[in-house]
């Protein structure tokens, strides 16, 4: 998908041939593409590409194809390719370890064409490995949303209450990683947005509502996500003494004018430019431990303008993310639901509680890779996680087949009872293919 001028639709191109990798670079398969703002933000014309026809898409999962001279990826590999391409390496930015502000930085998706396509070039230095348990779709919004997020949730140093101003990919991200890290996290939408105040609550948000109203309390620090200038007077108007104002976008309207008694008292503003590849490697390494969970929509490669559009007018939920490469993988228009695995190590079952639910949502047409298996260890964590026995499947938060009132929680082996009457230590194979399709059901428009 091509951007040829600004404020045209997207044109889907199908005769281009694959590009090449030179030196230092890989060619890479892409399998995903997350949609980001800053996409919009180019195709508007309000961050100007400085070459066209231009590939937009910078939240990139493919596989390495080939490699050229000095690349050290092999092929086979699973990437991830973010915002930041290239940098000089010799800028006094650079030299300084940070190379975010590299004066001569290339971007993927502005500078050098990006992920809106079946195939791209990286350099093999930005490629990063992505950790297991994430399916392509859900990788996906980690490389910007999650990358911005993180690195602009670090600018709030040790606050303890934190507002985030906009609740969209980076935010619903953030979210997770703030309440892991046992901060408070104060949710602020459009008034009236009952489903994305909803979705912050869902995630761990204490309190979510209108983001130009008053704050039910004063904040330690407050990220703006949203482009819209006028949050970041109301965000420092919530902030207590000492606190910080982070804009985390990359274009943003005007900021009204305000008094300087709502600064006042060592109140600081400040934003966030790019990543650097640690930040990415933080990230990467972190989101399996806490775990963050991404809520995703996906859309055909050649529905990238849909996607834009739903973006801009803030219908979506979580991240959009364009399938590329096999479709047939993934169902267009869906909401890949959150699928979990809970077990206690003194239960033999799970590995083969494993392998069905994995079955079964290859069947179903979801990405068995995106199943999230976690350990309960202590009786600490059994009551908190609410664990019901070995092995518990969730999807969506909710246990596929839940104990009767007389049978043991906790850490206990489940017997499971099949629908022929037999017992059995793992879940009936029929129940969770009617789970997944139920959720698959509510999930796509």
């Amino acid at each position: 998908m091509v951007l040829d001028e600004p404020g045209r639709p997207l044109r889907a191109v199908d005769d281009l041939p694959d590009p090449a990798p030179g030196p230092g670079q890989a060619l890479v398969a892409v399998h995903a593409c997350g949609v980001c703002r800053t996409d919009l933000h180019i195709a508007d014309g309000e961050l100007p590409a400085p070459r066209r026809p231009l590939v937009p898409g910078h939240q990139i999962v493919g596989t390495v194809v080939a490699a050229g001279p000095g690349a050290e990826l092999d092929p086979g590999a699973r990437v991830g390719i973010p915002w930041l391409a290239w940098t000089c390496g010799a800028c006094r930015y650079c030299r300084s370890g940070r190379e975010n502000l590299c004066e001569r930085a290339r971007f993927t998706g502005l500078d050098v064409d990006g992920g809106y396509a079946t195939r791209t070039v990286a350099d093999a230095r930005y490629c990063f490995a992505l950790p297991g348990g994430y399916g392509d779709l859900e990788a996906a919004p980690l490389l910007c949303a999650g990358l911005i997020g993180h690195r602009a949730l670090r600018m709030t140093r040790d606050a303890e209450r934190v507002g985030l101003y906009g609740f969209g990919a980076a935010a619903h991200i953030v979210c997770q990683v703030a309440r892991h890290q046992g901060r408070r996290v104060l949710a602020f939408t459009r008034a009236g947005d009952e489903r994305s105040q909803a979705f912050a609550r869902e995630l761990g948000a204490e309190w979510a509502g209108d983001a130009l109203g008053p704050a039910p309390e004063e904040l330690d620090a407050a990220i703006v996500f949203a482009p819209v200038g006028a949050l970041v007077p109301a965000a420092l108007r919530a902030l207590a003494p000492g606190g910080t104002v982070v804009c985390a976008g990359i274009h943003m309207s005007d900021i009204p004018s305000f008094p300087y008694a709502e600064l006042w008292r060592e109140r600081s503003i400040r934003s966030v430019a790019n990543l650097t590849r640690a930040d990415a490697r933080e990230l990467l390494e972190l989101a399996p431990r806490v775990p963050v969970r991404t809520r995703v929509t996906s859309y055909a490669l050649e529905r990238a303008n849909e996607a834009l559009a739903d973006l801009r007018a803030g219908r979506l939920e979580g991240a959009a993310v364009l399938v590329a490469g096999d479709p047939a993988r993934y169902r267009d228009g869906m909401t890949q639901p959150r699928v979990e695995l809970l077990f206690w190590d003194g239960c033999p079952s799970h590995p083969q509680a494993l392998v069905d639910l994995r079955a079964a949502m290859a069947e179903a047409g979801l990405d068995p890779d995106t199943v999230l298996v976690r350990e309960v260890d202590t009786d600490q964590r059994a009551d908190r996680e609410r664990f019901v026995g070995s092995p518990t499947i969730r999807i969506d938060g909710e246990d596929v087949d839940p104990p009767g009132v007389d049978e043991p929680v906790g850490l206990t082996c489940r017997v499971y009872r099949l629908r022929d009457g037999r017992a059995s230590p793992v879940p009936d194979p029929a129940v969770l293919r009617d789970a997944l399709e139920a959720a698959m059901t509510r999930s796509t428009p």
